[in-house]
């Protein structure tokens, strides 16, 4: 089964914010139907794929 990576954002949010501390809390605002313009935004602060960004975000 596959997990949704914006499943349980606020948990996934506060780890994101741990692991990397240079996001800020408008950095990691979700907004329906704007997840790929957060994920790009994502990608391109944090130096990484769009794809290794949706990986660290299922996993963590």
């Amino acid at each position: 089964m596959k997990t949704k990576p914006f499943g349980y954002w606020n948990v996934k949010k506060e780890k994101l914010r741990q692991r990397y501390p240079y996001l800020t809390d408008s950095d990691l605002r979700f907004n329906m139907g704007k997840e790929k313009e957060m994920i790009e935004m994502l990608g391109y602060k944090m130096g990484i794929s769009k794809q290794a960004l949706l990986e660290i975000i299922v996993t963590i």
